[in-house]
Order: structure tokens, then sequence, then C-alpha cells
């Protein structure tokens, strides 16, 4: 007789506790909705300032004119001076594929929203077909600088000895080792890399502007490419306080920046190109004309 309320109490707790969560679920996706669309809508105005880009311009040429400078005030022994750091396997050596991949659906979503045309979507998508041929040129030149300039040595206790052979492969063929003028092809890649996402990422706040569609995926889209970029400015201040000669990072930087010139500065703003990141996505504003 007294099991009927004991168990309708036992359901009625039930109830309420997973009403309860409910309640704190839809809480919790509230409070992430309004994070990502302030996150991106913030982000999006500080990427899309021209002033702020020429200053990111200016801030990466100080990371590596005086980033390594740095390196008589930090920790020696930290994991980010190890070249078998996580970060520097899995991020620095496949820099190109992980910013393909994130800004390439970026730029695909952005482009084909905006249009709704696959030409036009493949278009600028083929401005990443570009940076891979420049970074594939680029490491095969830095390569052949290294081979024109090198010499090959056999290490001893006493030192080095020089040894005659005429290039790298049988060099290497011996047991002994090249040396030449390596340019840093991280800092490069990461230079390049950088200043190709500030310029693409900027296009969003123009697209916020014309009030495209842009909902949650998009969005967390946009702040995945903007985190991306802040890990490859910190890399990049890794990478040139810890490892390679000081004239190899800036030569490296310097080329990807002559680079970038060459393809976002100049080649891509004329009628030949894959075009320059917005162009032919928002309709321009017709001047009134009055009538008397």
């Amino acid at each position: 007789m007294e099991r009927g309320p004991v168990v309708g109490a036992g359901l009625g707790a039930g109830a309420r506790i997973w009403a309860l969560l409910g309640c704190l679920v839809k809480v919790l996706l509230w409070v992430a909705s309004a994070l990502l669309y302030f996150g991106s809508e913030q982000a999006a105005r500080l990427l899309g300032s021209p002033c702020l880009r020429r200053l990111y311009h200016a801030w990466l040429a100080a990371v590596v004119i005086f980033g390594p400078l740095l390196q008589f005030h930090v920790n020696p022994r930290t994991i980010f001076a190890s070249h078998g750091n996580f970060f520097n396997i899995k991020f620095v050596n496949s820099a190109w594929g992980w910013t393909c991949t994130f800004l390439g659906g970026f730029v695909l979503l952005v482009v084909f929203l905006a249009t709704r045309r696959v030409a036009v979507t493949a278009r600028h998508l083929s401005r990443l077909v570009v940076g891979a041929a420049v970074w594939r040129g680029a490491g095969r030149a830095f390569l052949l600088i290294e081979d024109l300039t090198g010499s090959c040595f056999e290490p001893l206790p006493q030192g080095l000895l020089l040894h005659e052979l005429p290039d790298r492969r049988s060099c290497l063929a011996a047991g002994h080792q090249w040396r030449g003028y390596t340019v840093s092809s991280h800092t490069f890649l990461l230079t390049f890399c950088c200043l190709l996402m500030a310029e693409e990422a900027a296009v969003f706040a123009k697209y916020l502007a014309h009030g495209l569609p842009a909902g949650a995926p998009l969005r967390l889209v946009f702040l995945l490419n903007v985190l991306l970029l802040g890990l490859w400015n910190f890399l990049l201040l890794c990478t040139v306080i810890y490892f390679h000669q000081y004239t190899h990072k800036v030569v490296g930087a310097a080329v990807g920046t002559f680079a970038w010139y060459l393809t976002y500065g100049s080649w891509y703003h004329q009628p030949w190109s894959p075009g320059s990141p917005g162009h032919g996505l928002f309709p321009r504003p017709h001047s009134s004309r009055k009538h008397n």
C-alpha cells in the first residue's frame, strides 16, 4: 500500500533532475552561441581594419628582426627549444597542410554562400593552389642554394675534415655531412602563412557588413582560422628564438614577405589572376542620381 507514493516521488525527482539538466544544457548552448557570435564579430572587426593589418606586417618584421634577442632571456631547456617538440613536429612541419585545410574551408563557405556560383568559388580557392606552388618552389630553391654554396665535411674528434666531393648526394652517400647556406624554410613558411591567412580572413568583416548568411558553422570555421593564425605567430616567435642562424631566419622571412607581395600585393589585383580576397563577392553600391 505504501510503495505507490514512494515510486511516484522517485519518478518525480528523476523528472526534475532531467528538467534541470535540460535547462543547464540550454544555458550552456546559449552562452557558447553568444561567445561564438561576439568573438567572431570582434575578430572580424580587428582583421578587417586596414590600419591594423599594416601594423601586423610591422609586428611580423619586428618578431623576425628582434625576436632572436630574446634567446638571452628565455629558458634554453624549455620544450619549445627542442626540434622534436610536439608543436614543431605536428604543426610547423605540416604548416601548409593545416593552413590549406582550415583556410580552404573558410574560403569555400564564404565565397559560395556569397555568390552561390561554383566557378567563382573555384577561382578563389585557386589562390591556395598558387600558395602551394609557391611553397614547393621556394623549398626547391632553398635546397638548390644549399647545394651551390655547400661543401662536404666529415666530423672527426679533432674537428671537421673537408672532402672534395662534388655534390650533396655523393657526400651523404659516403656518410659525411653537407653544409651550405640554409635559408630557414620554417621561417619562410610561417611568415607566408601568417600574411596569407590575415589577408584572407579580413574579408569576413565586409561579409558580415553586407548581411550575408553567417550561421554558427561559418563563424566557428572563421574563429578556428583566427586561432590557427595566433598559433602560427607564436610558433614563428619560437622558431626565431630557438632555431637557425640569424641571417637564415631573416632571409626566409624576407622571401616569404616577397612571395606575399608578388601574389596578394600585386598579381591578384590583375584581371588574369585568381583575384584578390573578396573580389566579386559583394555588390557595389549604385550611385543615386538626382533628376531635375
